[in-house]
């Protein structure tokens, strides 16, 4: 049986990852700050009091999680605080650039010894990372963090080449989730299909690209 890791798998995108990936008969285990009634229910291996801006908290699962293989890595927790040019919120991009950058690198790091050659490493972006893609301004601390934690998975999927181990930058749609408000274009359960379906064709051949979970290979 696979193992998976998921981050912050207690609500949306990450907890249908996890249902979707447990029918798909993987051994789940989902690391977030605290469980949820939902994810209770689907009877996964759940590891809370995980904080990926906290390291502490990080290397405390790691060291629990030490004799674990992983087979797939998917670094999904991460936040949007809404703001414009007219309301820029300093502390707000720096929580944003912790969690959504910094959280990806750091969980990678640490449970590195737990991949192998055959490991695949996730990391949930989003299109408004992409500088190209940029066409409507706005979102500073979002966009700032998404463009660097694409950088993050460029640089892992260089260095972890010769270890085997592929990496994919995946942006999950417009899904209706809480982080949205509910808006968007599709639900999570939809995206988070496409992104085991981009996660099932990533190899050394494709590794560090920049996907939408319909396939669309995405513009830097």
């Amino acid at each position: 049986m696979k193992t998976a890791l998921i981050t912050g798998a207690n609500r949306g995108i990450g907890l249908e990852l996890a249902k979707q990936l447990q029918q798909k008969q993987y051994h789940v285990i989902v690391a977030c700050r605290k469980s949820s009634e939902e994810l209770e229910v689907i009877n996964c291996q759940i590891e809370t009091e995980f904080d990926v801006a906290d390291v502490n908290s990080v290397q405390k699962l790691a060291d629990k999680l030490k004799d674990q293989k992983l087979d797939l890595l998917i670094n999904n927790a991460g936040i949007l605080e809404s703001m414009s040019l007219d309301n820029l919120n300093y502390d707000a991009m720096r929580r944003q650039y912790e969690i959504n950058t910094l959280g990806p690198l750091r969980v990678t790091e640490r449970f590195l010894p737990n991949l192998s050659k055959g490991s695949k490493i996730a990391i949930i972006t989003s299109r408004m990372g992409s500088l190209t893609d940029n066409t409507s301004g706005g979102q500073y601390g979002y966009r700032i963090s998404k463009a660097a934690v694409n950088m993050v998975g460029c640089s892992l999927a260089q260095d972890l080449k010769p270890k085997g181990i592929a990496v994919a930058l995946l942006h999950p749609g417009y899904v209706r989730t809480g982080m949205t408000g509910n808006n968007g274009l599709i639900n999570a359960a939809e995206s988070a299909g496409g992104l085991i379906e981009r996660i099932a064709e990533l190899d050394m051949n494709n590794t560090g690209g920049f996907w939408h979970t319909d396939g669309t290979k995405l513009p830097w």
